[in-house]
């Protein structure tokens, strides 16, 4: 279950509005390995190493997703021309969200 201050939260929303949103990503979102809302943690290492056998469109929302969350890890925007219409619609959204004040 997803605390809801981290709905409220600039660096959380952009980062769970992608991974709710994501079919491939929404399957991760209830494993705490991934994400553990106990401790309040995103394991970056487990998720890149998770998404190996993912098409590089489903990669790079992870890696947005990721960005959005804590800017570490850095992203090609050239690779958004691979996502489909409801992709760019999540990650147009999720900027929005992460950039609202």
């Amino acid at each position: 279950m997803i605390p809801d201050h981290l709905l409220q939260d600039r660096y959380w929303r952009g980062l769970l509005h992608i991974f709710m949103n994501h079919n491939k990503l929404k399957q991760l979102l209830s494993k705490p390995e991934f994400v553990d809302f106990e401790e309040l943690t995103v394991h970056v290492d487990e998720l890149i190493k998770a998404s190996k056998g993912w098409s590089p469109s489903e990669r790079f929302m992870l890696t947005c997703a990721l960005h959005l969350f804590n800017g570490i890890n850095k992203i090609d925007l050239s690779q958004a021309d691979r996502l489909d219409d409801k992709s760019t619609a999540i990650l147009r959204e999720a900027l929005q969200l992460r950039l609202a004040r």
